[in-house]
């Protein structure tokens, strides 16, 4: 059961260092409520970029280390992209869904399907240089590991989750999804419910983490904001923790595979 509140609050947490690997992320996010005015209660969500997260565990790579394998030379001539680059997003990759000049699709190891398996070069190595970021191993695992620490810090309990940027098929633009959650339900399902005249609701089913994530994205941003985590306060849920695994539509579903 998810309550859906009149209002929320979201709160950028101010003054966030830039991280590096080894960083206690809750460690960082603690100061940061305490920077903010703020002490961490129960129903609060924290909600994390995935590149804070990915740098404090060391996910970052130097392209310079990096040897190509033909399959990925071929595949950047196709695709017109740094072979290398191309390279790490095989090596993360189920398989190639799409390939085009300056196109790259494909099923994360994860089961997202995204662009580039996710790794990114912005905003990872300062002063630039040829870095390139991972997705973080397990990042439903990472946000429960965050909530537990940040338990034992505030005492208090509560949500968290890392988004990312997602491109869309037939809808222009990126916004924020969940790609790892803890302590709270990343899927409602709402079959069986009333709607308002009293009809059963027959496919609702609520995308409740990612909708935590494109709510905290407005404060993010996607450039030089430099604002990587924001608390959020006023949602109100009793329905079991899942995790942002079960967000992703199971091969079964898939009807464009």
């Amino acid at each position: 059961m998810v309550e859906f509140p009149a209002r929320i609050e979201l709160i950028a947490l101010p003054g966030f260092p830039l991280v590096v690997p080894g960083d206690d992320l809750a460690g960082l996010v603690a100061e940061g409520v305490a920077r903010a005015g703020q002490r961490l209660q129960d129903g609060d969500v924290v909600v994390l970029a995935q590149k804070i997260v990915s740098k404090a565990e060391g996910r970052r790579v130097d392209l310079a280390g990096v040897e190509p394998s033909p399959e990925a030379r071929a595949l950047a001539a196709q695709v017109l992209k740094d072979p290398r680059l191309v390279e790490l997003v095989l090596r993360e990759s189920r398989r190639v869904v799409r390939a085009r000049p300056h196109v790259l699709i494909v099923e994360h190891r994860l089961g997202l399907i995204m662009a580039n398996a996710g790794i990114d070069q912005s905003n990872v190595a300062a002063g630039g240089g040829e870095v390139a970021l991972l997705l973080p191993q397990d990042p439903d695992a990472s946000a429960q590991a965050l909530r537990a620490r940040l338990g034992e810090i505030s005492g208090a309990e509560i949500g968290v989750v890392i988004n990312d940027s997602f491109g869309r098929p037939w809808r222009r633009g990126t916004t924020g999804i969940a790609i790892g959650s803890a302590g709270l339900p990343a899927l409602v399902d709402r079959r069986g419910e009333p709607d308002l005249f009293g009809r059963a609701l027959q496919v609702t089913m609520i995308g409740f983490a990612d909708e935590i994530a494109a709510a905290a994205s407005l404060l993010m941003g996607q450039a030089d904001e430099g604002r990587p985590a924001v608390l959020m306060r006023g949602l109100c849920w009793s329905a079991p923790a899942s995790p942002a695994s079960e967000l992703i539509r199971p091969e079964a579903e898939d009807l464009f595979r």
